[in-house]
């Protein structure tokens, strides 16, 4: 089958190392535009595009995917399916092109966790499984009928980065079996609505607010804001120092301790050698990797050798 891939982050690129290395034949690679990064705002191409680039396949940025100019090129790929990872909402003039139709590539058990961050709020909501979904594209976001699923336990100090580098492996075996199930005709399409039998949560794309740790909350969902917020883009709490001075912590790995909080939410404990405690509702948290705003994500240790926590309250 000749196959067209769509996709932009790392993420993607597994699934599209996997087609290119397979029997299938891809015959060309959609991905966002170049677009401006880092300090010096130079541009930068996406991971998919890197990949096309060093395995000489032909590429599409399209700027609008509703573009006269690019679906006419697209149709000139002749590919008999599109494959989708991590990419844009695609209109029916896109989707609809393959005789054997699109077939999106979604990290998580549709019909949970539909919109852009599943593997961020599977975890921060205190998931224990999760999987791979491959289905077809239809008018709305990740909605369409569904080719299969594969599962997988998130363990349970698991994080973010750790748990997506497991499941673009577990997506791209799902996109190999899909590729197959369609080449053979041997697909039972399952709609979603008929695999709801309890409340829809949605995984939408992560905004600044909901990195922000409330310490009013139980320790246990407070470590499961900081699991699913690392490496990126980190859950964050606001300190103030004793001369009024505001900076934000961000903290990417701490644990529970046994030790009940008797003080306030938000109270810090630390020796500012050893330890660095944070009262939540019920137990104190232990804080084990940590980045000061404008400063190095350090360890606990380095970081105290360079800052005294104690001298700082959190704002709650």
């Amino acid at each position: 089958m000749r196959v067209v891939f769509m996709g932009t982050p790392d993420f993607a690129v597994a699934t599209l190392e996997a087609i290119y290395n397979s029997s299938y034949e891809i015959v060309g690679v959609v991905t966002s535009p170049d677009k401006p990064a880092g300090r010096g705002l130079k541009m930068q191409c996406s991971e998919v595009k890197k990949y096309a680039i060093e395995k000489e396949i032909p590429i599409l940025q399209p700027v609008k995917l509703k573009d006269p100019e690019f679906i006419e090129a697209l149709k000139k790929w002749n590919a008999d399916v599109f494959v989708v990872v991590a990419f844009r909402m695609l209109p029916y003039e896109v989707y609809t092109i393959p005789p054997l139709g699109t077939f999106n590539v979604h990290a998580s058990l549709l019909p949970q966790y539909r919109g852009a961050a599943p593997i961020h709020w599977a975890i921060m909501n205190g998931e224990t499984k999760t999987g791979i979904t491959t289905f077809f594209l239809n008018n709305q976001i990740d909605c369409g009928d569904i080719i299969l699923q594969r599962k997988t336990d998130i363990l349970p100090d698991e994080i973010t980065g750790e748990l997506y580098d497991r499941l673009k492996i577990l997506g791209a075996e799902a996109a190999l079996e899909t590729l197959s199930l369609i080449e053979k005709g041997n697909i039972a399409l399952l709609p979603q609505l008929s695999k709801i039998d309890e409340p829809l949560v949605p995984a939408p794309k992560i905004h600044k607010e909901d990195t922000v740790i409330d310490w009013n909350l139980p320790a246990k969902d407070i470590i499961n804001k900081i699991r699913g917020l690392s490496p990126y883009p980190g859950a964050i709490t606001f300190l103030t120092k004793s001369d009024g001075k505001t900076a934000s912590l961000k903290i990417f790995e701490a644990a529970i301790t046994l030790e009940k909080s008797e003080e306030i939410a938000g109270k810090i404990d630390s020796d500012d050698r050893t330890f660095f405690y944070i009262s939540s509702k019920d137990f104190k948290i232990s804080v084990h990797n940590l980045q000061m705003e404008g400063k190095n994500r350090l360890n606990l240790t380095s970081f105290l050798q360079g800052s005294k926590v104690s001298n700082y309250t959190i704002c709650v």
